[in-house]
């Protein structure tokens, strides 16, 4: 085995062969030729990737191992680590998209030679894109002939996969599984919030040119701003600051004359960029920070509107983003829900807030980025100038609770909030609506255009001046905020989201609650015959799949336009809620097909879905596994309902750490014949559907019952 070679876990074994970890095991257990470990722990053994991949063709296992997949492998398995093997594979990959007619000549040659001649040709790409090397701050420095010589079989494979799928696809793979690898050691931006935030910029009167991020993170919300002139970032983390700057340099059109700033360090003790009044700042700063440099920045200039509170440190964030803005400018903060209404910040909002410098404060869904369990809010900031007069109204927009449409069946009643389900499109429609509707009033604008003496937006009403769906919005006047607690929580001001349309339509969901209802009543199953416990001949579903009655597929990976049957949705029986990323390169995922029978992983709990027609042509989200049985040799309905019983899926679970994980392939099944499979098949569907008309009950009543509250309580509902 060559020095150096890159090693490989279990996990990364069974990504390559496109099976479960479990059967890894099996191969080591049952193979004695199976590659020896070289390296790990004894609970977590490495293998030689070489040694891996040629035992995986001699068994047939492994027709060839997929590029990216390869090449994954040497980025992880760097005898350096990953993070700088994944610098120097986006520094290679920016001297491709510069200087693509330089690099063959570059790797014409021996490894040692190339690393030397790459480290001189990557000097002049980099200085170019980030200025000299000896420049303050600069994110990424060239690395040396030593510092490349181990990568050079790695970068040979990127230039590879990057001539399949573009310079830029490639560095967004590599980066996004590393992203997913560690997901503890970044605090991530998703990309429907990315895209918010940098809406709410662009929605303004004045073009967008310079664009800065004092905590760039992975480079999200730069990312989502559309051809500026100039991004400006600062990190605090060396390695993110790195990574950030060549995504970014990579997603810039080889044209384009947008200039790319990106420094390191701590943002608000050392600003590195002192003098920059920029256009707009998009900002997702940390949250509950205690050292942040209060007792060294009491005197800083910055603090315009107030010294925060050694606990208000994003207070301070919001001061250095109104510190970077031209007059004129916007800047939109990430917040956590407490820094609307914390009293020991009252008065640096009162002052935001006098002054017009705060212009709307949106609330999110929970789930909207981490932490996830709790809904954030949105700050939009304004920089005060002299010809500009002070908003008389701050815009608050609650789009924490999005509608939900009963009438549309169960799959619209689902809860929209949460991550991975989260509504994304109708958050953008709520809250981008209501905002330019505020700004298009002008400042001070007609009280018409407001939404009357009740606060309450009409959230069905496509025509309603604020625009809101399904949200609630209002504008309200800043002389009803500056009170003892300035508490700009949008939940405080107001009222509660009633049933979408008002009380009219709790008038439609007791109707189709009483029509569920009666459904239920049919579909109960009939009085049941007992009998004698049966002793039929029994079968594992691993069995089955290896004499080719049935295929069993995992979920997780793809890219494209299709919708994603997620776990939640397998749980709650809805539609399929889930996205694919858009980048980076092709993969295929699983669809999923009519007859196909989808099984949560983790959980413990006996839930089995037979995927109809609505559902088909979904992708197979993460956390589930697919079962598709051959028509000719089993029943969809038999399989599900047999894999549900209890005592079959508690002999298939196995517990780590506080998550119980089922194995499929050890579900066991009788041997029946296909017509009597079909006889229990029958049963397993009316259970099914009796089901169903139970949950979709059970959320309808709940939303009357709310309702009927909220109606009582605000007197749109009259007792009798």
């Amino acid at each position: 085995m060559p020095e150096n070679s890159t090693e490989v876990t279990a996990a990364g074994i069974a990504r390559l062969a496109g099976v479960g970890r479990a059967a890894v095991s099996n191969w080591r257990r049952r193979h004695a030729d199976f590659p020896k470990p070289v390296g790990g722990t004894e609970t977590s053994p490495s293998f030689a990737l070489p040694e891996v991949e040629q035992w995986l063709r001699d068994q047939g296992k492994l027709a060839e191992v997929p590029l990216r997949e390869r090449v994954w492998q040497q980025l992880a398995g760097h005898p350096a680590g990953a993070v700088p093997a994944l610098v120097h594979a986006g520094c290679a990959l920016l001297l491709l998209r510069k200087s693509p007619t330089v690099w063959p000549e570059i790797t014409a040659v021996s490894d040692e030679r190339m690393a030397g001649v790459l480290s001189l040709a990557l000097n002049d790409v980099l200085a170019a894109c980030f200025g000299p090397a000896a420049e303050a701050g600069r994110a990424v420095h060239t690395p040396s002939r030593a510092e490349l010589l181990p990568s050079i079989p790695l970068l040979r494979g990127v230039a590879e996969l990057a001539a399949e799928t573009g310079a830029r696809q490639t560095f967004e793979f590599l980066l996004g599984r590393q992203l997913d690898a560690n997901p503890r050691q970044y605090t991530l931006t998703p990309p429907g919030l990315a895209e918010l935030m940098a809406a709410l910029v662009e929605t303004g009167k004045q073009p967008v040119r310079t664009v800065l991020d004092p905590a760039a993170g992975t480079g999200a919300l730069l990312r989502a701003v559309g051809r500026p002139t100039a991004l400006y970032a600062q990190e605090t983390a060396p390695d993110l600051a790195v990574l950030t700057a060549l995504r970014l340099a990579l997603l810039a059109d080889p044209d384009d004359r947008c200039a790319l700033a990106v420094r390191t360090g701590d943002t608000l003790r050392a600003d590195a960029f002192p003098r920059l009044a920029a256009d707009a700042v998009l900002c997702h700063p940390p949250f509950n920070e205690r050292n942040w440099g209060h007792d060294e920045l009491a005197y800083d200039p910055r603090w315009e509107y107030g010294f925060p509170a050694r606990t208000e440190s994003e207070l301070a964030w919001v001061q250095h983003a109104l510190a970077h803005l031209r007059e004129g400018g916007t800047a939109v903060l990430l917040m956590p829900p407490a820094a609307a209404s914390r009293r020991s910040g009252r008065r640096i909002r009162a002052d935001l807030l006098r002054r017009g410098a705060l212009r709307a404060v949106v609330a999110l869904p929970a789930g909207a980025a981490p932490p996830y369990g709790i809904p954030l809010h949105l700050w939009v900031l304004r920089k005060p100038g002299s010809g500009l007069h002070p908003s008389p109204e701050l815009l608050l927009v609650d789009a924490a609770e999005p509608a939900e449409s009963p009438s549309a069946g169960p799959a619209a009643a689902a809860p929209s909030g949460g991550r991975d389900r989260l509504d994304w499109q109708a958050v953008h429609s709520a809250v981008l609506d209501a905002w330019q509707s505020f700004e298009g009033r002008g400042e001070g604008g007609d009280e018409g255009a407001g939404t009357g003496g009740s606060g309450r937006a009409d959230r069905t009403d496509p025509g309603h001046p604020l625009g809101v769906r399904p949200g609630v919005s209002r504008a309200v006047p800043v002389i009803e905020l500056l009170d003892d607690d300035v508490d700009l929580a949008p939940a405080r001001h107001l009222p509660p989201p009633a049933a979408a349309g008002g009380p009219a339509e709790l008038i439609r969901v007791r109707e189709r609650l009483t029509e569920t209802l009666g459904l239920t009543g049919t579909l109960t199953p009939p009085a049941v015959t007992l009998s004698a416990p049966a002793h039929w001949p029994l079968t594992t579903v691993g069995e089955l799949a290896r004499a080719g009655a049935l295929q069993l597929r995992t979920g997780g990976s793809g890219t494209g336009p299709v919708p994603v049957l997620t776990e939640h949705d397998v749980l709650a029986s809805t539609a399929p809620s889930g996205s694919l990323p858009v980048d980076g390169p092709p993969e295929e995922p699983v669809l999923v097909e009519p007859g196909d029978v989808v099984v949560p992983v983790l959980g413990g709990g006996s839930v089995a879905r037979v995927v109809d027609d609505a559902t088909a042509g979904a992708a197979l989200g993460r956390s589930l596994q697919l079962l598709r049985p051959d028509p000719a040799a089993l029943d969809p309905w038999f399989l599900a309902g047999f894999l549900r019983g209890t005592a079959n899926n508690r002999q298939a679970s196995s517990y780590a750490s506080t998550a119980t994980r089922l194995d499929a392939r050890r579900l066991q099944l009788p041997r029946l014949p296909l017509a009597e499979q079909q006889r229990y098949g029958e049963r397993f569907r009316a259970l099914a559907e009796f089901e169903d008309a139970l949950r979709l009950a059970g959320r309808l009543g709940g939303q009357l019952v709310q309702g009927m509250y909220d109606g009582l309580t605000d007197g749109t509902v009259a007792p009798k």
